[in-house]
């Protein structure tokens, strides 16, 4: 049988080899976590540099073209239509005639009250001779004097009535409506065209008060439109109405195209936008940079070792995809724009492209 010595003696040997397992799969184990931290490898991302751009304030909204004249071309007689000369769509200069109506009634009263004229300025020739050698009274020379102006009268208005049977237009501008066919009996001011002065056209838009203080005339204006998808359109704020709509709480601003293509017309529909300010050379990012958060607005910089840092940042306007920085940037950095939903701070980074 064993002594108890040598029993001891086994349980420390047993003891003392399970320690040196243990402490060799410790080591074992803290050898293979550092090698798994050294082999995490670094984010893909995108980087954009830092840089200087002009930025701009503006206020932006819906409207429809509106002509800055527009009349209805109106018969000042009445008569039957015998001819149109113009149709929609042609141009019209001021005064033109573009519609003859029938003129033989009135043409025959011309010739009667011109007849009447010539008979009673024979008349008072006759009355003046006999009121001079005072033949005649006072009160009958004063009535045939009354009678030829007022027969002189009558022609014009006839004459006048006459020249209404051709009918012209009121402005320059382009045919956007016929209302009458020829052969028609048309009524005293009725309506036989529509004319609309297309240079300049206006954008009519009613802005929120807050906006009030914001807008003033002469500030530039960009217009785009469905119609013509894919060009933009230069124009200026002309006018701002200083009454504020109780009912909606809007005022009425009013931008004139400066230079109207052919193919903008009355009634498109189209978007404004109103540069109210505007700042030169200030540092930028793109907004695709931003992160933007409760507590505020951060981007991640890209060291020159390839690492993410983590910097807060206020920002300013933003204008065609540039958002200006106030504070926290120097032009020349690099900021990820790509891949940045995964970064923490002090993380490694691999760049794939540098979009400058």
């Amino acid at each position: 049988m064993p002594s108890p010595t040598n029993v001891f003696m086994r349980h420390l040997t047993v003891i003392g080899v399970i320690t040196l397992l243990l402490a060799g799969c410790d080591d074992l184990t803290s050898s293979n976590s550092e090698d798994d931290e050294e082999e995490t490898p670094p984010v893909p991302v995108e980087v954009a540099m830092v840089d200087r751009a002009d930025v701009y304030a503006s206020y932006s909204g819906t409207t429809t073209l509106e002509a800055e004249r527009e009349a209805d071309i109106v018969a000042k007689t009445s008569g039957i239509i015998l001819e149109l000369l113009v149709d929609e769509g042609d141009r019209v200069e001021a005064d033109q005639v573009v519609a003859r109506l029938d003129r033989e009634r009135l043409a025959l009263s011309v010739q009667q009250a011109r007849a009447t004229l010539s008979k009673l300025e024979n008349d008072f020739v006759r009355t003046q001779e006999l009121f001079e050698k005072r033949l005649i009274s006072k009160d009958a020379y004063d009535k045939a004097r009354y009678d030829l102006e007022s027969q002189r009268a009558s022609v014009d208005m006839v004459e006048l009535d006459l020249s209404y049977t051709e009918v012209r237009s009121p402005i320059a501008g382009v045919i956007s409506e016929r209302l009458v066919k020829p052969g028609k009996l048309v009524a005293l001011h009725e309506a036989l065209y529509r004319v609309d002065d297309f240079d300049p056209l206006l954008a009519i838009l009613f802005v929120p008060e807050r906006e009030l203080n914001t807008l003033k005339t002469g500030q530039e204006a960009v217009l785009t439109f469905d119609a013509v998808a894919g060009e933009r359109f230069a124009g200026r704020l002309q006018r701002v109405s200083p009454v504020i709509d109780p009912r909606t709480g809007t005022f009425k601003v009013t931008v004139e195209i400066d230079d109207p293509d052919p193919r903008l017309k009355p009634g498109m529909f189209g978007r404004v936008e109103i540069v109210h300010d505007v700042r030169n050379g200030v540092v930028a990012v793109p907004v695709e940079a931003l992160i933007i958060e409760d507590r505020g607005s951060h981007v991640f910089v890209a060291s020159d070792h390839n690492i993410a840092e983590k910097v807060d940042v206020s920002t300013g306007y933003q204008t065609a995809g540039m958002v200006e920085v106030l504070d926290g940037l120097e032009p020349g950095q690099k900021v990820v724009t790509s891949g940045k939903g995964t970064l923490s701070d002090e993380a490694r980074i691999e760049i794939i492209e540098a979009a400058l």
